[in-house]
């Protein structure tokens, strides 16, 4: 099992920024990919940005140039910086992992960080 805990979220002017954080537990030696999710009120939840094990990124085209993602040292934090934060970044954010257990991948969530963003 692994267990996700985000921090960092809050309420921010159009224009700031922001950095979230997750911390992983449990089995993490096997964690494959991580990364984040939003969910906006009314929206289906999208992904944000991930990271895999090999330092492989991938982002959505509305947080291009904006936001980074990484990975810490020990392989069980992931951090994403938001910059130039629009009010349409505003949503629940869900840290995200996977990792194979006997050739199935299987997905862990966090309970999610409101991120708001005033105009």
């Amino acid at each position: 099992q692994v267990q996700l805990v985000e921090s960092g979220g809050g309420l921010v002017q159009a224009g700031g920024s922001l950095k979230l954080s997750c911390a992983a537990s449990g089995s993490t030696f096997s964690i494959n990919r991580m990364g984040w999710y939003r969910q906006a009120p009314g929206k289906q939840r999208e992904l944000v940005a991930s990271i895999n094990s090999r330092g492989s990124t991938n982002y959505a085209d509305s947080v291009k140039g904006r936001f980074t993602i990484s990975r810490g040292n020990a392989n069980n934090t992931v951090y994403l910086q938001m910059n130039s934060l629009k009010p349409e970044d505003t949503a629940v954010y869900y840290c995200h992992a996977d990792r194979y257990r006997n050739y199935v991948l299987i997905d862990y969530w966090g309970r999610g960080t409101q991120v708001t963003v005033s105009s």
